[in-house]
């Protein structure tokens, strides 16, 4: 399916990120004109700088679960018509103390029982014979069956393909200057459009800098590494440790989790400081990437803290059992510490700004753009973190 270029759209869509391309996805396949306008010739920002992790099992219940468990159907159904890898074979969360298997123990005992996550607690021989040994130096392994792994920076450019066949107008190296009231100004011209969705990720100026800078808006930095096994080690699940019962949603409000906590800042008090929990995420290339460290401000230092590197180094070679060749590193940099973990914000009767406030947007934005899209169509209220929740 294909339209004529015009230079007016039933949707706009600012920003060629997740959250961008899941509200063009949204549009089109309900047979609107759409446009996506990106300052940038490729997206280049977080949505491709992540681990590519669906994650469905760190998602605190409630609005968050449910876009998790959405957006995994979401993906699944994406794949095969975009080609790009969607990987089921789940996560690992390890246990290698008494207090992070304390935590698994409650989530299962718990909360898994009562939201339904579908997870399984594995221990004695079954941790023994994963991938031959390596994880047997842990207590337990929560082993969360729906997580997907996709490797971002291929399904990226994919989708953009996929929903470029789709009818879908890309318009690359643009520039939206100004947007309001169903018209659009960029450096390709003008532009009109019936709705227009801004995902400008967490550049919070060049968009409506004054109604956003009400919401107190922060940016996140982190650091990231992909590296090669030196001996042959074929994992498919994306591998995560106790330290990560601090950070998610679904674990750090648990009674036990706070012993984590305190353990950590008695034994590696280091790893608090940069807000480092170790992922491990494989690549269909036999490679990892692994991270990450959390430093919030206003604005993102350029300078790469070496300790912070080696931190996720000697983790994920004690976590895995192998030694690293690092191969690329990079910053991450993504929106963070909103009103809630995102918000959608109407500005006019034509024009909504879209912001994640959590690393978490390939786990969650494609079923949130289906959800703004359905509310802006049938009139109803747009989604709200805080409202939604119960």
């Amino acid at each position: 399916m294909s339209h004529t270029p015009t230079d007016h759209f039933d949707v706009a869509v600012v920003g060629a990120g997740i959250l961008g391309l899941a509200h063009a996805f949204a549009a089109v396949k309900r047979g609107l004109r759409v446009a996506v306008f990106e300052r940038n010739s490729a997206p280049i920002g977080a949505s491709i700088r992540n681990f590519g992790m669906g994650l469905i099992t760190g998602q605190p219940p409630g609005v968050m679960l449910g876009l998790a468990q959405q957006s995994r159907a979401l993906w699944l159904h994406l794949a095969p018509r975009a080609k790009f890898s969607a990987q089921e074979a789940g996560t690992l969360l390890f246990a290698r103390s008494a207090a992070e298997h304390a935590v698994l123990e409650e989530f299962m005992t718990v909360r898994a029982r009562q939201q339904g996550y579908q997870v399984s607690l594995l221990a004695g021989p079954q941790l023994e014979a994963l991938y031959g040994g390596h994880f047997r130096h842990h207590r337990s392994a929560l082993h969360g069956s729906q997580d997907l792994q996709l490797y971002s920076r291929e399904a990226m450019p994919a989708l953009v393909a996929y929903l470029q066949s789709q009818g879908v107008q890309f318009h690359f190296n643009t520039l939206v200057k100004e947007a309001g009231d169903g018209h659009l100004s960029s450096t390709a011209g003008q532009f009109r459009a019936e709705r227009t969705i801004v995902c400008s990720g967490h550049d919070y100026q060049t968009l409506f800098g004054e109604r956003l800078a009400t919401l107190n808006l922060k940016v996140c930095r982190l650091q990231m590494l992909r590296a090669a096994p030196q001996e042959r080690f074929a994992l498919t699940h994306a591998v995560l440790t106790g330290l990560s019962c601090t950070h998610y949603g679904a674990f750090s409000d648990l009674p036990s989790a706070a012993v984590v906590h305190a353990e950590i800042e008695a034994n590696t008090p280091a790893l608090n400081r940069h807000g480092i929990h170790l992922l491990v995420s494989p690549t269909p290339y036999q490679e990892l990437i692994i991270g990450d460290s959390h430093y919030y401000g206003v604005d993102a230092p350029p300078f790469n803290n070496e300790e912070i590197d080696q931190l996720l180094i000697d983790l994920a070679e004690d976590t895995l059992g192998v030694r690293l060749n690092v191969l690329e590193r990079w910053q991450g940099i993504y929106g963070s510490k909103g009103p809630g973990p995102f918000s959608a914000t109407a500005i006019d009767a034509h024009t909504t700004v879209v912001l994640m406030h959590t690393g978490i947007g390939m786990s969650v934005g494609l079923a949130l753009g289906e959800r703004v899209m359905h509310a802006l169509l049938d009139g109803s209220a747009l989604p709200d973190p805080a409202r939604d929740q119960h």
